[in-house]
């Protein structure tokens, strides 16, 4: 996902897709811990999601200000 296309999103739509994130990323964290997946890159993955989301997040933020 590129900050271009999150950036043009609402902020409603940016906490509902941050929500999302943060389930597919306790999803996957007990799949490698149960050794039901080996993708372990996809943790890495979803956690520098979740970073770019709560960035654009808090920029909306100060930009309200």
């Amino acid at each position: 996902m590129k900050a271009e296309e999150l950036r043009k999103k609402s902020a409603e739509d940016l906490d509902k897709e941050l929500i999302e994130l943060r389930k597919a990323q306790f999803n996957a964290r007990m799949q490698v811990s149960t050794q039901q997946s080996n993708k372990t890159d996809q943790l890495g993955k979803l956690k520098k999601d979740i970073a770019r989301v709560k960035t654009i997040i808090s920029e909306k933020v100060k930009e309200s200000l």
